[in-house]
């Protein structure tokens, strides 16, 4: 079999994907759209099979392809002759295909193999990492213990990173969990805690092999849109299942979201340039694990309970104030909705860092009414650029029995130059 009749074979594989890629596409969506109130388990299933089937339908298509040429049989050269003069009858985007078919061929190597350098640089960072980084053996102690309690049989290491955004796990046979040193040592222990207990669902589950195969397909079949929305449907169902694991093992479903919040925060607050949490939006997790009864419902049968909610409403308008309670849930800063507070000039030239603890009273419909500085920075120009700063945000809402109340929260705000 000549180099010409394996290139045109590749070449049209690729190019044939693009509408292979699409139908898995929609067929997958549209299970997916089925699937939309069932359990997460069931949307992770259908996405894996999904890309599954992104990655063994061209594969199917090009082994094919290649035993029909390497047999002489003139099917194969149809549309992947070797010569220009194959699809000189055929239409004009197949002869414009068929003459530019080294040029594809070429330009899908290149790529595919820049991504497949990044994605090795990645797996030796890990492992240089969990080779050269230092340990904590009270965290470490504590991992090991959760780790029981997770069913983990196998040793998990635990690794301290001074930069890095949030926690990481990988390796299958070893796993080992990579935590930034920020959450250590300004995270609440019980927190972090339920932070491990996410990343030992994921081991538990051998999530890392299934992500280590979504990244040599993503690799593959970089250019076609269809496997990175399915890759990224993956991760957030994966995460979902994830959170509900490592709440039903806690029993505390609350720390979780409480820790995930926390992460969100300490992310937000440090003025460098990190990686996003995999695993998309943290808040529709947080939110998730708070209110996890919206996951099955139906706006349909959610009507009764809309109306008699507007009807309580309109009553509470006109009942006289009762003395507040403490909330079930707190309120929530999303901190996608406003700018990232602008360091002071005359802060940055006298070198002037700390933390700032703000109050901030949130109304019912997410806005803030009112602000306090619980603790000062030690410089009036850092108090007053976090508290300007952050009183745009939008806030989730406090809730008592399931409605929105008005009530106060704490947001913490870390001004470093690093």
């Amino acid at each position: 079999m000549s180099a010409g009749a394996v290139m045109a074979a590749l070449g049209w594989t690729l190019v044939d994907f693009l509408w292979q890629g699409a139908l898995v596409a929609g067929l997958t969506a549209a299970v997916l759209g089925l699937l939309r109130h069932g359990r997460p388990e069931q949307r992770y299933l259908a996405a894996c099979l999904g890309l599954l089937a992104c990655i063994l339908w061209p594969a199917a298509t090009l082994a094919q392809r290649l035993h029909s040429a390497g047999a002489g049989s003139p099917v194969a050269f149809l549309r992947a002759g070797p010569g220009r003069g194959d699809a000189a009858g055929g239409p004009g985007w197949e002869a414009f295909v068929q003459e530019h078919l080294g040029w594809i061929v070429l330009g899908w190597a290149v790529c595919a193999a820049l991504l497949s350098l990044r994605m090795v640089a990645g797996l030796l960072w890990i492992r240089r990492a969990a080779a050269r980084e230092p340990s904590d053996p009270l965290w470490q102690a504590r991992l090991q213990r959760l780790a029981g309690q997770f069913g983990i049989a196998r040793s998990v290491s635990l690794r301290v990173v001074g930069h890095l955004a949030s926690p990481v796990t990988a390796g299958w046979w070893r796993p080992v969990v990579l935590v930034p040193a920020s959450l250590v040592s300004g995270m609440a222990p019980n927190l972090l805690e339920a932070l491990l207990a996410h990343e030992l669902a994921h081991i538990k589950r051998h999530d890392y092999l299934v992500n280590l195969a979504q990244n040599v397909v993503e690799t593959l079949l970089f250019y076609h849109p269809a496997v990175w929305w399915l890759s990224h449907r993956i991760r957030t169902e994966r995460e979902q299942i994830a959170d509900d694991v490592a709440a039903r093992i806690l029993g505390e479903p609350r720390r979780l979201a409480l820790a995930l919040s926390e992460l969100e925060k300490l992310q937000f607050s440090t003025h460098h340039l990190a990686q996003a949490a995999n695993g998309g939006d943290l808040m529709s997790r947080i939110t998730r694990l708070l209110r996890p009864e919206s996951r099955g419902s139906n706006w349909k049968a959610a009507i009764p309970a809309l109306g008699l909610a507007v009807m309580s409403i309109g009553l509470f308008a006109h009942a006289a104030p009762a003395k507040p309670a403490k909330p079930d849930t707190e309120a929530l800063v999303d901190f996608q909705s406003c700018p990232k507070p602008a360091y002071p000039k005359e802060s940055i030239a006298k070198s002037q860092t700390g933390t700032v603890s703000l109050s901030f009273l949130i109304g019912v419909d997410g806005r803030v009414k009112d602000t306090k500085v619980i603790q000062s920075a030690g410089y009036p120009a850092l108090d007053e650029a976090a508290r300007s700063a952050l009183t745009v945000c939008r806030f989730y809402p406090a809730r008592t029995a399931g409605l929105p109340v008005e009530a106060w929260t704490k947001v913490r705000y870390v001004w470093s130059l690093q």
